[in-house]
């Protein structure tokens, strides 16, 4: 298993970014006497990138995955709707959606029928269409606790200081699975690789789950590699800076481990991180993805920002941790919550927060597809809501 040498990390990340800085004041100078040269009125106005507009696409709750034509209906009216990007979900709950070596087919699937094949046709589907295919691993780390492969891999499973290893999610009892272990590593790469080599892709998604939960830690696995690598034991406290810093050493480690595979494979190595604000990524799921973006391991930003109000909305989009990211030229989404479970967004601030993200550059992915005029629509109903969402999209074509 390969140690990440900290200071050498650091080093390496400084002269990147003054690598960057001095690229880009190069440009600067050169695009200033370009213009000089160039009389005010033969200067054409600069084309402006088309900003992604995308939707994440998952089984729970939607038939979407279970039913051809429902597919292909979605995709048509997406790309009315003026959609260039779907999210597909490939990793749900410790299944996948189709027939694997490393996890068992999703319970819902294997019944309607594995030659569904709801992610190859997804692909073919959005592709035929113009529209960008990013598979995402929604569960990350995740797994069911009652998952044969927890049974089995016991000491792959992260705990807390009391011994502890469950977490609830959605009314389910799910465990993490140890991003520093070497066989935990081996499986959760291979999937990537795997349903990256099924049919054609561009990119993936990884998102809040690829991650370490700051209480975790206390298992045997990793306070004897802690130990090793240390000379002490864990501290008691899980918030202890220098403890934290380990451990997402450990996450990063997987991370350019799997960008490095996929490389090796020849695969799109283009990889979307979706975390949630950089502060409480940082802290609570020691996801550090300032690095990540500096050390050039992700090349995509979908920031997760799922605020109420509009206040609050406005006000995370103005973390430093995003113009940080855009000054460094990486591109920045922001996902922005149409509707889940009880929770729909009307229309009008749904506008205003595309209007506030494209305002600064970034563009917008919906989570997502029941929540844009599907089973979440809410009061506004499925007609009214698409008829909004086609009109707001046409300032994407």
């Amino acid at each position: 298993m390969k140690r990440v040498d900290n200071h050498r990390s650091v080093d390496s990340l400084t002269r990147v970014q003054q690598q960057r800085r001095r690229n880009a004041a190069g440009v600067a100078a050169w695009l200033l006497c370009l213009c000089a040269a160039v009389p005010a009125s033969a200067q054409l106005p600069s084309a402006q990138p088309r900003r992604t507009l995308g939707v994440w696409l998952t089984n729970s709750p939607s038939g979407l995955y279970y039913d051809r034509q429902v597919l292909i209906r979605a995709m048509d009216e997406l790309k009315a709707a003026g959609f260039n990007a779907i999210y597909p979900n490939v990793w749900s709950r410790g299944t996948t959606f189709h027939r694997s070596r490393f996890a068992p087919v999703e319970p819902a699937l294997k019944k309607a029928g594995l030659q569904l094949d709801p992610i190859c046709t997804l692909s073919q589907q959005a592709r035929q269409r113009g529209m960008k295919v990013i598979p995402w691993f929604e569960y990350g780390l995740m797994e069911p606790a009652s998952s044969a492969i927890v049974n089995n891999n016991p000491e792959w499973v992260l705990a807390r200081a009391d011994g502890s290893t469950i977490m609830t999610m959605h009314g389910k009892q799910m465990v993490w699975l140890n991003p520093a272990h070497p066989e935990v590593r081996e499986r959760f790469i291979g999937l990537v690789v795997e349903v990256m080599k099924r049919c054609r892709m561009d990119g993936l998604q990884l998102d809040d789950h690829f991650a370490w939960p700051v209480e975790l830690g206390y298992d045997a696995f990793t306070t004897a590699l802690y130990q090793q690598q240390t000379g002490a034991p864990p501290p008691k406290d899980h918030t202890n800076r220098y403890w934290m810093t380990w451990r997402r050493r450990q996450l990063t480690g997987l991370l350019r481990e799997l960008r490095e595979r996929l490389e090796e494979e020849s695969l799109p190595k283009r990889i979307s991180l979706s975390p949630g604000p950089f502060r409480f990524a940082y802290n609570h799921w020691l996801q550090d993805w300032e690095l990540w973006a500096v050390g050039e391991l992700i090349d995509d930003l979908v920031v997760q920002n799922y605020a109420y109000s509009l206040k609050g909305f406005a006000k995370d989009l103005n973390q430093p941790a995003l113009r940080k990211a855009r000054q460094w030229g990486l591109p920045v989404q922001i996902g922005v919550l149409a509707g889940f479970g009880k929770r729909t967004t009307p229309i009008p601030v749904l506008a205003e927060k595309k209007r506030l993200s494209n305002e600064q550059g970034y563009g917008v992915i919906y989570f997502y597809w029941e929540g844009l005029w599907g089973v979440h629509s809410g009061k506004e109903g499925s007609t009214y809501r698409r008829k909004a969402l086609q009109k707001l999209g046409q300032e994407n074509q």
